[in-house]
This record gives C-alpha cells, sequence and structure tokens, in this order.
C-alpha cells in the first residue's frame, strides 16, 4: 500500500533532471575536447594524451560521442517536457470544496425587467450647474494725493 502513496512522476523528473545535468556537462567536455585543425583544449592535456586514451582515431571517438550524447540531450529534453506537462496537468489549484461553496453561493435570478439593458441617458447621473460665484465689491482703495509737478529750474545764461 505504500507504493501506491509515492509520487512516482516528480521521482522521475527529478531523476531526469540529474541525467540531464550530466549529459550537458560530458557534452561541453568533448566538445571542448575536439581539436580544430589539430588545435583545441585537448592540446592543453599535452599533444599525445588523448590518443593515448582514446587511440589514433581520437576525432572519430570524440566525434561520435558528441552526435551520442547531442541525441540523448534532445531525448531527455522532450521526455522532461512530456513529464513536466503532465505533473501541471495533474496538480489543481482548484479544489473540489472551492467549486462546491461558489455553486452556493450564485445569486438568486433577477427579475427580466432588471436584465433590460437601460439608455444611456438613464444610467449617467443628472448633471447640475455649479452655481456661478460673483465676487464681493472691493473696498474703495485709500487715494494717495496727486503728485504735483516741480516747478521748472531757472535758466543761467
Amino acid at each position: 500500500m505504500t507504493l501506491a502513496a509515492i509520487n512516482w512522476l516528480s521521482i522521475s523528473i527529478d531523476l531526469l533532471l540529474v541525467i540531464f545535468v550530466i549529459v550537458c556537462f560530458l557534452m561541453t567536455l568533448i566538445i571542448l575536447m575536439q581539436r580544430p585543425k589539430q588545435e583545441g583544449l585537448g592540446a592543453a592535456f599535452g599533444g599525445g594524451v588523448t590518443d593515448q586514451v582514446f587511440g589514433a582515431r581520437t576525432t572519430n571517438v570524440l566525434q561520435r560521442g558528441t552526435v551520442y550524447l547531442g541525441s540523448l540531450f534532445f531525448i531527455l529534453s522532450l521526455a522532461l517536457a512530456v513529464l513536466i506537462g503532465q505533473k501541471n496537468k495533474t496538480i489543481s489549484t482548484v479544489t473540489k470544496a472551492d467549486t462546491a461553496a461558489k455553486v452556493e453561493e450564485a445569486p438568486a435570478k433577477k427579475p427580466v425587467e432588471a436584465l433590460i439593458p437601460k439608455s444611456l441617458s438613464e444610467e449617467l447621473p443628472v448633471a447640475t450647474p455649479a452655481p456661478i460665484e460673483t465676487p464681493a465689491p472691493a473696498a474703495p482703495a485709500e487715494t494717495a494725493p496727486p503728485v504735483e509737478p516741480a516747478p521748472p529750474a531757472p535758466a543761467d545764461k
């Protein structure tokens, strides 16, 4: 009975993610080890190290490894997309209790008269003109006595 309680979908997604990361790491290393025109990261380990490990046909082994790991990369990507999509289908944010509560709270039907749309003039509020404020009469300002012009200065001859 405990096997039924195990969430196999989550376990398989986690396992495939671990394998996916390992494949990505190995594919990166193999691509970097390939020698473009007899150069590359393979020369960093020493010229003959990859020849000693993989044999005289090093480029064939690295190319095949790249093809296999690249194929595995795409297969794992598709499998993870399908499994995560399946997991999202099974996990629902709406529970049965929520839907039952919403059904019970449904409002009663309105009479037919309430369903008839109102005209625009009935829906808009009635605009009343704002009262025009008249300014209060200003108090008469104190007037200053008029300034008399100064007498002309005598002219010297």
